[in-house]
């Protein structure tokens, strides 16, 4: 071999060797247990409930970098059904390793996940559960991890009934159509409703949104104008029954009873205007099914025992709230001690 042949030769060498440590196939560094690719598909993150979500499972996320990555994604409208299916397919292309879902429809969205399921990837639902009839169907099965959303329902409704008589009427703001937990909320609504003898004069979609449930909450005042009571499938739409009791001068004479713990909707049971709500941790929701996800790609759980894994609901009032911040303020006076 000539000097200038063994020259080239080691040129070749270095590069090749320089290409392999800059592969994507490089060993994990601890020591071979991969690196997971976790993608979490919710619905609008102009929802504050949804945000605060995302919140948990990147703090999760960044708690152990080296288990999996998060990529995270939510539609800008929870009516857009389409867009969070684009989504799926687009996370089905990336090849990820897990998708955690929270549903915009329980029944638009099972072909694609079941799509995402038969391609290898680990599919776990979250928040609003996919129809169980609708999986049948596809020959599908996938894990549920979340609340108990009829249970949250009954709770504060129950709370709502101790405050009215026998005889009074109340009307119930919906969630979107085709969504199970907004079904599933309207169930308990009506359960509670139903055992304390109170007439559900009025029930009506609000589409999970402020503007949208204020028009309805309106409509619903003017047909019904002895109402005692609403109740609310999520909080945004309770801010909007607030807006349309306020503007027909009813602020205070009508109970508002919403779902969700946001931050807006707590300033508002402080001083009276909203009654109560039910706190289903959202921030752990995602954490909850991500855990979960990584467990099945473990082989910590055989996916044929991972049906089910229900999460915590709390009922929230005022008497909750101020607890709350007394055990935080206790707290910092605590960290700000000397030591």
């Amino acid at each position: 071999m000539t000097m200038r042949n063994a020259f080239r030769w080691l040129c070749a060498l270095a590069l090749a060797s320089m290409l392999a440590g800059c592969s994507s196939e490089e060993p994990p560094p601890d020591g071979g247990k991969p690196r997971y690719r976790v993608a979490l598909v919710m619905k609008s993150l102009a929802n504050e409930f949804f945000k605060t979500m995302e919140d948990g499972a990147r703090a999760h996320a960044r708690k152990d970098p080296s288990r999996y990555e998060l990529i995270s994604n939510g539609i800008k409208d929870e009516r857009d059904v389409n867009g969070q299916i684009a989504i799926v397919e687009q996370m089905i292309a990336q090849k990820v390793n897990a998708l955690v879902i929270a549903p915009a429809d329980s029944k638009a969205l099972v072909p694609v996940c079941k799509r995402a399921a038969d391609a290898g990837i680990v599919v776990v639902n979250i928040d609003n559960e996919l129809d169980e009839k609708t999986l049948e169907e596809k020959g599908t099965k996938i894990p549920f991890v979340g609340p108990n959303n009829r249970l949250g329902a009954r709770s504060a409704g129950d709370y709502l009934a101790k405050r009215l008589k026998p005889g009074d009427t109340v009307a119930i703001v919906e969630g979107m159509p085709g969504a199970d937990n907004g079904t599933m909320r309207k169930m308990g609504f009506e359960a509670a409703m139903n055992a304390a003898e109170i007439k559900v004069a009025a029930s009506q979609t609000g589409y999970w949104e402020t503007d949208k449930a204020e028009k309805a909450v309106s409509g619903m005042l003017t047909q019904h104008p002895d109402l005692k009571g609403i109740l609310c499938a999520n909080d945004s739409m309770a801010l909007g029954a607030v807006a349309a009791l306020k503007a027909a001068g009813k602020l205070g004479s009508v109970l508002v009873v919403g779902y969700d713990n946001i931050s807006a909707i707590q300033e508002l049971i402080l001083d009276g205007r909203v009654l109560c709500t039910v706190d289903q941790h959202a921030d752990q929701i995602a954490v909850e099914g991500i855990r979960h996800a990584l467990d099945i790609l473990d082989g910590h759980v055989p996916p044929e025992q991972s049906d089910r894994k229900q999460t915590k609901v709390d009922l929230i009032d005022a008497e909750a709230l101020k607890r709350k911040a007394a055990e935080a303020k206790a707290t910092e006076g605590e960290a700000a001690e000397p030591k």
